[in-house]
Parts: C-alpha cells; structure tokens; sequence
C-alpha cells in the first residue's frame, strides 16, 4: 500500500482527493493549515490530518512516503491591502523547500499547477509549448514554481510533475464557488439566475474533480524519471465560452435567467474579476490535452461540463441549496481568509494568531 501525503488535504480539491485515494487503497496523510477546514457542503469522510501551515514540513514528515500531492497554496488573489508580496513569496518558498525534501528522501513530487498560466490565447489551442502569460499574481506564481522545479529536476535523481489543471468544477465537501462553473451552478439552484461581470466572450478550460484526481492517480503511479514532467490536465471538448456555460447551466435549472452585471449596476456580483477591461476578461484561452493522453495512456476526461452540471445541479437541488447558502462566505477562498484577517485570527503573512 502506498502512502501519500496530501498539502491542502482540507479544501475542494483536497477533500475529493483524500476520499478518492483512499477508496483506492492508498495510505492517505493529509495535511493543512485549516483556513476552510468550516467550509462544508456536507460531511466529507474523515482522514488522518495534520493540522499545520505547510511552511513548517519536515523531513521527518516524509517518513514511509511514497508521494508528495502538493496542492497547498492561496487559491486566489490578494484582499485589501496585503502585499502580494506577502502573500504569494511564501507560498513559492515553502513549495520549494518540500519540493527540496522530496528530492533529498527520494520521494514523488506531484505540483499542482494551473492552465491559467497561458493567460491569452485567444481562438489559438495552446500546448505544453506556448508562450506564457499570466495575468494575475495566483498564475504567475504557479508559473514561478514550475521554474524552481525545472532547476531541481535531475533525470534519475528527481523528476517532479507539474499538473497544469483546466479550471476545476464538480461537487466536493468543501465546495468553492469562486471558481467559474461551481458558482454559475449555485448561483442558477440558489438564486433562479446567473450573473456574468463580462460579456461572457472568454474562452476557459474545465475539468471535472474526478477527472483531475484520477490525472493525479496517474502521474503517482508513472514511471516518469526524465525530468520536470508538465502536462495540461482536462480534455479539449471541455473548452468553451464563458456565455455558453452560462447558457447551458441555465438550461438546467427551470427558470433560471442569464444576467449582466454590466447592464444592471444593482446586480450583485459575489465575486471581482481581476482581469476585467470594460465588459471584456482579459483571460481568454483554449487548452491542447493531447499530450497527458499519450503520456498517460488510458487517460481521458470521463466527464463534460454538460454531464458534470447537471450533477452538480442534482446534488445542490437535493441538500436544498439556497441563496443564503450561495452568499455564505464560507464557500469562497478571498472572503474566508479575510474574514479571519479582520477578526484577527491570522497575521498579515497568513499565520495563525488564535486558535479558530
């Protein structure tokens, strides 16, 4: 039985990762600061949890490990007026200090990186290849850890993985409705609408949870040692308009109408878009996902977003999701963190200050 350790085993990925290992018989450590560890839809299954920032891993922590799932990070981008600096310099430190353990113990190193990084791409299918852009701090910093691991990698020695995940949709434990299609869904089931801050114009990527924790399956059980690995994660028919998702969702749930911001101001917007200008996102990007199929051979996207929707619409409809359920800042990553920042819970470089 293989043991793997989870970083940010307590958020929406993390909790359908530790559930999915573990039915799939790995010894599963997981392992997190507890910043959304409140944020549940329903009760995730319990697991062996370290409850520590993951700037204070050890090697000893490393014992009997077999692979490092390296999702610990901030999820999106910096609130008020906390530095990026601040935020974003620890994370690609501590990133690398594990990355650095792994290397010296022998162990699996499995990043979990982002296609956000490409940034604008335009009607152009981008590859591992492209040209980079990231347009906000969170993408350039997954962007900046791919480069630290690139200089650690040593064919035979140490050949870390670097995930590129499509944006990420599907039901978990502890949901997040920051990301695109998780709140078009909840909006649609708790509110009867779908409020877009853009023209909706933007191409995105998606990728279903199980999709990506069974990308992650296969990249622990790869027998890869040539190097940093990168692969884009996701499938191509899973590349569409924000307007069309929007749309779609919206057939889904009876009633449900598509809105715009930009055409109510009295519209309430749960989430800023970073990369706006005017009613234009300026992220707009098509992903190629041919070479984790040849890599990974076996591995395809099992589900579309017209399929992984309409379960999520089926789940939501069932726990009775509401709108007051939909605003609870406990789903979204920016409004927990400050929420605890303000109540003084957390120090400005994210460090617990009481106990929560």
């Amino acid at each position: 039985m293989k043991k793997i350790l989870i970083t940010g085993s307590l958020g929406c990925l993390g909790s359908v990762f530790t559930e999915y290992f573990t039915e799939r018989g790995y010894d599963v450590v997981g392992y997190d600061t507890g910043f959304f560890k409140k944020g549940i839809l329903y009760p995730p299954k319990p697991v062996e949890t370290v409850l520590r920032d993951a700037r204070d891993i050890t090697e000893k922590d490393l014992d009997g490990i077999y692979a490092v799932i390296h999702l610990a990070g901030i999820s999106n981008d910096p609130f008020g007026n906390l530095d990026v600096a601040k935020i974003y310099d620890p994370t690609r430190a501590y990133a690398r200090a594990i990355a650095e353990m792994c290397k010296k113990r022998g162990v699996k190193f499995i990043f979990a990186s982002s296609c956000s990084i490409y940034g604008k791409g335009g009607d152009e299918v981008l590859n591992e290849e492209s040209p980079t852009a990231p347009q906000t701090p969170y993408s350039l910093n997954k962007l900046q850890i791919e480069q630290d691991l690139r200089e650690l990698a040593a064919p035979g020695v140490f050949s870390p993985i670097a995930l590129r995940f499509a944006t990420a949709f599907g039901i978990s434990p502890r949901l997040r409705l920051d990301i695109v299609i998780n709140m078009f869904v909840a909006s649609a089931v708790g509110t009867g609408a779908i409020v877009l801050n853009s023209d909706g114009s933007a191409w995105r990527p998606n990728v279903h949870v199980q999709d990506i924790a069974d990308a992650v399956r296969r990249a622990i059980e790869s027998d890869w040692n040539n190097g940093l690995l990168v692969l884009n994660v996701g499938d191509e028919k899973n590349n569409m308009k924000i307007i069309d998702i929007a749309k779609l969702i919206a057939g889904q749930v009876d009633g449900c109408e598509v809105k715009f911001a930009g055409e109510d101001p009295n519209l309430e917007v749960m989430v800023k878009n970073p990369t706006m200008a005017g009613a234009k996102d300026t992220r707009t990007y098509q992903v190629s996902f041919e070479r984790i199929k040849t890599t990974f051979p076996g591995y395809s996207a099992q589900w579309s977003i017209e399929a992984g929707t309409a379960d999520m619409v089926k789940k939501l409809q069932e726990l009775h999701f509401s709108e007051s359920d939909f605003k609870d800042p406990k789903f979204y990553r920016l409004k927990t963190i400050a929420d605890l920042y303000d109540k003084k819970y957390l120090s400005e470089d994210l460090r617990w200050l009481k106990e929560y």
